[in-house]
């Protein structure tokens, strides 16, 4: 029964986070060959000002515009 949880700032759609369940499942299934019925994919969404990126928060860093190498957003 595997269980993968995924940790992501906030911001991605209803749309973007089922595509993402979806897709880790498929993942799982097709290369270690696991049941779809027993994998559980967990997503957390964490605020930008409560993730840090070398020192700074990701908010900041979005805000000052340097996350181009980190993040789209």
């Amino acid at each position: 029964m595997p269980y993968v949880e995924l940790n992501l700032t906030k911001g991605a759609t209803k749309v973007q986070k089922a595509q993402l369940v979806e897709g880790i499942t498929d993942l799982l299934v097709n290369i270690l060959d696991k049941n779809p019925s027993s994998t559980q994919v967990v997503i957390k969404e964490i605020e930008p000002d409560s993730w840090g990126i070398s020192g700074r928060s990701v908010k900041a860093l979005r805000k000052e515009g340097k996350t181009a190498n980190i993040s789209k957003n």
